[in-house]
């Protein structure tokens, strides 16, 4: 049937119900028990009278009685309808009965012959008439588009939906269990910003009205939560959304949830020990074990993980070491040499960075981190002691994905203004993403920002790995679409 018969026929049914003095659109019900109750109380339930609701899900006439699924968050139920229990009018209203529609139900609990743990209904209320059809009955709903922009009818007909979202809440609990337990106090931040700092990331622009002026929603929390560790908050976390202008990607979403999380008087080693920790905690709250599967690769996050230097990881896998980008022109030649194509204005860092990409990430299988990178491509990292190219910072990758990113916080004000200068010529070089200066953020530092270990971690990600989801869209209950030219 024609979605538009379809229609038609559904606002036929909506006229007969009223005709019959039945509003299709009800008011407050209230249940005494879930599907689940039922279930897991059948023995105390039996014979008992019990009032649920949910949706109508299946539906087999048979004669004067019928059968159908109710569902509701917790789970299925079925129910059992007879003409001589509910009356001929009240009949007549349940053969108006769609699937799809919400319904209410009492009666008393049995089970079937065959097994089935069931409602013999006495009473049934319509609570909402539904005009659009339900995913296909046997098959569920497999368009990935339609999923996407319709996640109703995704958490409707496929129960695994539920549970990759049942998971990320339990995930983002767990996340904070943890660190409140561990000391740090959660703190909201901006999300417009006179100026998008914090990472190299295109931001998106827009207008305050009444400030006259342009604001940017926030690329990252991190210039915020180190004012407040300046302040005296030691330990600091924000767990929130940031939004990036880039492309969209199996591993990238225009706007996505960051944990960002400051300790003073600590660097990126304490960081790396907070975050398997963290992650392993979060894996064996929502899992129940700490060995992760995602993809059809089953690895171990208990702590402790390998610490790998990056330009020790691209020397194994590539033969290039640090001293064959000594640089930018060098690097650039030797990226475009190995098949990259890399812009003009690229630095031997920002090469450095694609070419681990490339030829390193692939190989990152087990929970492992990545040290120590390069300061072009870290503008707001101290610097290593003895390495004056890199600095303290590193990327937790699990399964080829990259999940964190932190380092030791930069905190001497005059090397900060040079990154800032430094990566303002970048910004006049064409690079688009090139840190913003903020001498706001200057000033707060000149009063004395502590040593202190900051860390990111994309709570995406870590979801899709703990959920073996392969897309970022999976894991966001509704992420941006392009919009379609006609809705029906």
């Amino acid at each position: 049937m024609a979605e538009r018969d379809f229609l038609k026929a559904r606002r036929e049914k909506l006229d007969k119900l009223r005709r019959l003095g039945v509003e299709p659109y009800g008011r407050r019900y209230v249940r005494t028990h879930t599907c689940r109750d039922i279930h897991e109380r059948f023995d105390d339930l039996t014979g008992r009278e019990v009032s649920v609701a949910g949706r109508v899900m299946a539906l087999r006439h048979h004669g004067r009685s019928a059968f159908f699924d109710l569902a509701d968050q917790s789970g299925r139920v079925q129910a059992y309808v007879r003409r001589d229990n509910l009356g001929e009018r009240d009949y007549e209203v349940f053969r108006l009965i769609d699937l799809g529609d919400i319904v209410g139900v009492r009666g008393k609990v049995f089970r079937t012959r065959t097994g089935e743990d069931t409602v013999e209904v006495r009473s049934l209320e319509l609570l909402s008439k539904a005009l659009r059809p339900l995913p296909e009955k046997f098959h569920g709903l497999r368009d990935v588009d339609t999923r996407y922009r319709q996640r109703y009818l995704d958490l409707i007909a496929n129960p695994e939906t539920r549970r990759v979202f049942d998971l990320r809440s339990a995930a983002v609990r767990a996340i904070r269990e943890f660190l409140d337990a561990e000391g740090f106090v959660e703190v909201e931040t901006p999300v417009f910003s006179p100026l998008a700092g914090g990472a190299i990331a295109r931001p998106f622009v827009s207008y305050h009205n009444a400030l006259d002026m342009p604001v940017y929603l926030r690329i990252a929390t991190e210039l915020y939560l180190k004012r407040l560790v300046v302040g005296g908050y030691e330990k600091v976390y924000e767990l929130g959304r940031v939004f990036r202008n880039e492309g969209i990607s199996t591993k990238h979403n225009p706007e996505y949830t960051l944990l960002e999380v400051y300790q003073a008087f600590a660097d990126y080693t304490d960081m790396m020990d907070l975050t398997e920790r963290l992650v392993s905690h979060v894996a064996r709250v929502v899992l129940g074990t700490q060995q992760v599967t995602f993809q059809g690769t089953t690895v171990d996050v208990t702590p402790p993980w390998p610490r790998v230097q990056m330009v020790e990881a691209l020397e194994r896998y590539s033969g290039i070491s640090l001293e064959d980008l000594r640089d930018d022109e060098t690097a650039r030649r030797l990226a475009r040499d190995r098949g990259l194509d890399v812009p003009e204005n690229a630095t031997w860092g920002m090469v450095l960075d694609e070419l681990v990409g490339e030829f390193v990430e692939p190989h990152l299988t087990g929970p492992v981190f990545l040290i120590d990178y390069p300061v072009e491509v870290s503008p707001l990292a101290k610097r290593k002691p003895g390495s004056p190219r890199l600095v303290e910072r590193f990327e937790a990758f699990i399964c080829g994905r990259e999940i964190a990113n932190a380092f030791s916080e930069l905190n001497d004000p005059d090397d900060q203004r040079e990154r800032f200068l430094a990566q303002a010529e970048e910004r006049t070089r064409g690079h688009e993403e090139a840190h913003v200066m903020d001498e706001d953020y200057l000033v707060a530092l000149e009063h004395g920002l502590p040593p202190t270990g900051g860390l990111g971690i994309g709570v995406d990600r870590l979801v899709m790995i703990l959920a073996d989801k392969p897309s970022i869209r999976d894991v966001i209950l509704f992420p941006l679409m392009r919009p379609l030219e006609e809705q029906g």
